[in-house]
């Protein structure tokens, strides 16, 4: 009986593991059919056999863990830079997963106390749950929706486009169900059970027809020809910058090369997150020397730069991106809303640190928390254009990205470096594609040791520098597309689609029982 025990722990452990081949860069889509579905029969046939209900506590654990433990192995990567943190590396592989795994096995154990009798209202239930919990992952501390199972359709852009209606939270809910719908096959009560099944196929269709529609609805549109360039820039500068106090100037003059300037041209630059070592936002113009005859009032500047402010006689620092004229002088600035722990602000700081614990990124203290997202107005020297700023793992907040959807471009600066030569950075790109859709709006995407990226509003990569390349895109033209549903509604649909999930499990328990 302990061989048996063991051997299913391993069992769902494993099943979480393949669950991640489905994810960025791999995409392995059908694994998730398989997976999802054995998961769910194997807890059904459980709940059959167990009274206590405590053991599926450790079952949705075990899954979790698998899942994040295999695609969340790069976190590490980060802690290798500086040696002070190296001692935590085995913490983070096993910590974060673990504590990631808690979501799923929060999961198993709702739904085995609360699962009803009849299949086809487990089946609603069990999906339900699923997707409740995903959210509330991605929403409570800080919030971290990064892996959801959605992810692993972001190779079909025609079925993506459906998160222009119901956003992604819904679609996962959506995919959760259609993944765990072969188990109705093999559980089900008598024949008419299939059509559930046969529903999620006719329906994940239906997906791809709309937006194959949309996609040459969008291709039909006139394109607008910009009377200026927006010019994304890709660099491949190492972390160790950071460091090995790097002289920024070689920093600089490698950037400004890059950006490969035209007097005569109107170029909005933009360069990624944090990209020049140990230069803030206020010391730049010291190296104003190194941009003159470089650049002119054709051009402007946008860039991640930290800044610093003074509250209450403190000092607070900023991960910031700011908009920068020819002279480099101020012209506009966003401070970051969403910080990542232990990279830009240490929980529980005054307790931490006297342990020795600080934030990876070297700060003298954590990054503040800046106030809002204002959308950044650039009315400057015959420049016209409305720009929503995000900085790095901002892009992953499905529905929290902006209220007012009155801009031109999305514009997601980011330092990729701190995941290594990892899938991480294929994974962290995947968010824009799906933000993409969701807003209806193009992302302009400058990384450092990532993707850089134009993408349009149906999710199409127009134009791309692949990772750990250095190089630039120009955005010269655009169409445009109405406001999206979603873009409108935000997470709201997503609480549609649960009273609409809540309606189907009571309405096939009533079925089964009359």
């Amino acid at each position: 009986m302990k061989n048996k025990f063991y051997i299913e722990l391993i069992f769902l452990f494993l099943l979480g593991v393949l669950t991640s081949l489905s994810l960025p860069p791999f995409n392995y889509v059908v694994i998730n059919f398989l997976t999802f579905s054995l998961f769910y029969i194997f807890l059904i046939k459980k709940i059959e056999s167990y009274k206590n209900k405590k053991i599926f506590f450790l079952y949705g654990w075990l899954f979790g863990f698998g899942y994040f433990v295999s695609n969340l192995y790069w976190i590490y990567i980060s802690l290798t830079f500086d040696q002070n943190f190296k001692f935590l590396i085995p913490f983070s592989i096993v910590l974060i997963p673990s504590f990631l795994a808690l979501f799923y096995a929060l999961i198993s154990y709702l739904f085995a106390i609360l699962r009803p009798n009849k299949n086809l209202s487990s089946f609603f239930l069990f999906s339900l749950i699923f997707g409740i919990v995903e959210f509330l992952r991605g929403s409570i501390l800080t919030g971290f929706p990064w892996n959801l199972i959605a992810y692993s359709f972001s190779n079909q852009i025609e079925i993506l486009n459906i998160t222009s209606i119901i956003g992604t939270y819904s679609f996962n809910l959506f995919c959760i169900s259609l993944f765990t719908s072969p188990s109705i096959f093999i559980l089900r009560d008598n024949k008419k059970d299939i059509s559930v099944c046969v529903a999620f196929l006719i329906t994940t269709i239906s997906f791809y027809v709309l937006g194959l529609q949309n996609l040459q609805k969008f291709n039909n549109q006139e394109v607008k020809k910009l009377d200026y360039k927006i010019r994304i820039i890709s660099s491949n500068i190492s972390i160790d910058r950071f460091y090995d106090n790097i002289d920024p100037i070689k920093t600089i003059e490698e950037l400004i090369e890059i950006s490969s300037h035209k007097k005569n041209e109107k170029i909005i630059f933009v360069w990624p997150e944090g990209i020049i070592p140990g230069v803030s936002q206020d010391q730049l113009k010291e190296y104003k020397w190194l941009f003159e005859n470089k650049f002119n009032q054709n051009h402007l500047l946008v860039i991640g730069i930290n800044s610093k402010g003074e509250e209450n006689k403190t000092i607070k620092y900023y991960n910031s991106l700011s908009v920068f004229d020819h002279n480099l002088n101020i012209i506009n600035s966003y401070n970051k809303i969403n910080l990542v722990p232990f990279g830009e602000f240490l929980p529980f700081e005054k307790l931490l640190k006297r342990i020795g614990l600080k934030t990876i990124t070297k700060n003298y203290q954590s990054y503040s928390k800046g106030e809002t997202r204002k959308i950044i107005d650039l009315k400057y020297n015959n420049f016209s254009v409305k720009i929503l700023p995000l900085i790095c793992y901002e892009i992953i907040y499905s529905g929290k990205i902006f209220a007012n959807s009155n801009f031109d471009y999305v514009v997601n600066i980011s330092e990729d470096g701190w995941f290594g030569k990892s899938i991480g950075p294929e994974q962290h790109f995947t968010h824009s594609v799906f933000r993409a859709i969701e807003s209806g709006k193009y992302v302009l995407r400058s990384a450092n040791n990532g993707v850089t990226a134009i993408i349009n509003p149906m999710g199409i990569i127009e134009q791309k520098v692949e990772i750990h390349k250095s190089g630039y895109i120009d955005l010269s033209e655009s169409r445009k597309i109405d406001m999206t549903l979603f873009a409108k509604f935000g997470n709201k649909i997503f609480g549609f689609i649960i009273l609409l999930y809540i309606f189907l499990i009571f309405s096939f328990n009533k079925l089964r029982n009359e």
